[in-house]
């Protein structure tokens, strides 16, 4: 139940609350701690409708258990997505979600035309790996993302983000921590 670090992960809020989640061991995830993904749920409330998520599964579990009605979970490590598959099971929310096992591009490509409109979009990619561009760039012509998506990317603390405004997108917010940080971004010019 523990990740590299010895860090217990669990749900924090909702119907699965204080439920530990199982983790990999290693270093090829980065669970969030308690205390950002607090934080990150407080700049999202009040509502959490339906979610599309990338990383360990701990983020969109916790959107579910805080009573979003749908979070895709999309994850390339055959690993990490059983890893997710039990988490989900554990915390009974199961019904709500679709995970999908392939990389982020490939599941974006296999979700048009299913008419979702994600109110949420959260990326927690490897850092520096210039995923955030290619997965916005992708989104700027589709339709699962619309002038109302809130989309929240987990990059490292020096990841540099001027170049949304050329790909049409607004920088909302952003929240620093000690090694990385929470940018919140939008299509268009949606403001708070």
């Amino acid at each position: 139940m523990r990740n590299h670090s010895g860090v217990k992960m669990r749900v924090i809020a909702g119907s699965a609350r204080r439920l530990l989640l199982k983790t990999m061991d290693g270093l090829d995830t980065r669970p969030t701690t308690d205390r950002i993904k607090e934080t990150l749920f407080n700049m999202l409330q009040p509502s959490i409708p339906d979610c599309m998520f990338s990383g360990s599964g701990a983020i969109g579990i916790e959107a579910l258990s805080r009573g979003a009605s749908l979070a895709v979970l999309v994850e390339n490590n055959p690993k990490a997505v059983e890893c997710i598959r039990e988490n989900l099971s554990r915390t009974k929310l199961e019904d709500r979600a679709v995970v999908m096992g392939n990389d982020v591009i490939s599941s974006l490509r296999k979700l048009e035309g299913k008419n979702y409109v994600f109110d949420i979009i959260f990326m927690d990619p490897p850092y520096n790996k210039g995923w955030e561009q290619q997965v916005l760039t992708y989104l700027s012509g589709s339709p699962m993302a619309d002038e109302n998506t809130t989309i929240v990317i987990e990059a490292a603390k020096e990841t540099d983000f001027g170049w949304l405004t050329a790909a049409g997108y607004d920088l909302i917010r952003s929240k620093e921590y000690k090694t990385n940080k929470h940018v919140f971004v939008a299509k268009g010019e949606k403001h708070e």
